[in-house]
């Protein structure tokens, strides 16, 4: 596909989803007796109506799913064995996947994909041995060879859960010049330079010793990032430079309520589309925290705590209109519909509640 082609397909879809054109969602999950691979269901965003979700390919542990910008494949970790990652090409209509090939990540215990803009190359977070891995694609959704690699080192203070490295997310910038990777085990967010998906250290940012970074989330106004912080339960915001990839901290604020004393865990991360938000899922309290951002400072502003009506929140997302989030309860085994107010942010439980076996990852894919 030329530039001009590309450019002309994503205003297609950019009009399809303001529009609130309907939708396909996959979930990525924790396979056993109540789950076989990577499910999807249909979503209408002009009525919140949630089709009941089936299953789309059998795979064990596909706990991260990521889509190309094409719409046309999808990939997968797989945390059993070694690890590995595989791509799937997706029906048109029904949004059925049919395996196109499997490769090795790289590492021990894959968990998080990100694909470039231009969908040439898909990186990935080996949680387990702490290292990243990037890899080329082809046009037709396989793949290829391995083009870049990084292997990080450290410790930190929690020696249970930091006696290394465990890189825990990619992250592409906007332009595709950059990615950022959360270490847990190493409390830092690192700053890779990308050249041709070839990967090169481009320094880091040091949060505080235990905090445990998770996810990362970048504003749609390339001025600010916002990190998750797993074992710390907070939110870290940055100052963020599109044209360096730096970043600087300019507060981290908890995601929990100052008289909760269990023992809870933060797992996901996003910016709403218009920037005005920021949503974090905590597992143990149950619940999405929701934080209004300074468009001047980008500091952040507590709104709302909801409970997400199951146990585990893992994963969720926004659609593409930011009218709606589903939210994912691993433990529970069931996926929730939210509605979500365009001037507070809050969210608002929609009465939809789907069974799902041990959902951890949401995506969606607005359908042409």
């Amino acid at each position: 596909m030329n530039k001009m082609a590309l450019k002309v397909a994503l205003l297609g879809l950019a009009a399809m989803q303001a529009a609130g054109a309907p939708m396909l969602v996959y979930f990525g999950t924790y396979t056993g007796p109540k789950s076989k691979g990577i499910y999807v269901s249909r979503f209408d965003p002009a009525t919140g109506k949630l089709e009941a979700p089936r299953v789309a390919a059998e795979i064990a542990g596909p706990s991260w799913v990521t889509i190309h910008p094409n719409g046309k494949f999808l990939y997968a970790v797989s945390e059993s064995g070694n690890g590995a990652v595989s791509s799937f090409s997706i029906a048109p209509g029904t949004g059925e996947l049919k395996l196109l090939n499997t490769v090795t990540s790289g590492g021990n215990g894959p968990c998080h994909l990100a694909v470039t803009s231009k969908g040439t190359h898909i990186a990935v977070a080996n949680y387990g041995s702490g290292s990243t891995a990037v890899f080329a694609l082809g046009a037709d959704g396989k793949i290829g060879v391995r083009t870049g690699f990084y292997q990080n080192r450290g410790t930190s203070v929690d020696k249970g859960r930091q006696e290394g490295p465990h890189a825990h997310a990619v992250v592409f910038s906007a332009d595709d010049r950059f990615l950022t990777v959360p270490d847990l085990g190493t409390d830092e967010f690192l700053s890779f330079k990308v050249n041709g998906g070839m990967i090169e250290r481009n320094g880091g940012t040091k949060v505080k010793a235990g905090l445990g970074p998770r996810h990362f989330a970048l504003h749609p106004g390339h001025k600010f990032a916002y990190g998750l912080n797993e074992m710390g339960s907070a939110v870290t915001a940055f100052a963020y430079d599109a044209g360096t990839g730096a970043m600087k901290e300019l507060e981290t604020v908890s995601t929990l309520p100052a008289d909760f004393h269990g023992s809870s865990n933060s797992a996901e991360i996003q910016v709403d589309p218009k920037g005005s938000f920021v949503y974090a899922s905590n597992r143990g309290h149950d619940s999405i925290t929701v934080f209004a951002i300074d468009s001047k400072t980008g500091k952040l502003t507590f709104v709302q705590r909801e409970s997400t009506q199951g146990k585990t929140p893992r994963g969720f997302n926004l659609d593409p209109t930011g009218k709606w989030l589903i939210a994912g309860n691993q433990d529970s085994d069931s996926v929730v519909l939210f509605k979500v107010d365009a001037t507070s942010g809050k969210l608002t439980p929609s009465g939809t509640k789907l069974t799902v076996g041990g959902p951890v990852c949401v995506q969606f894919l607005a359908q042409k």
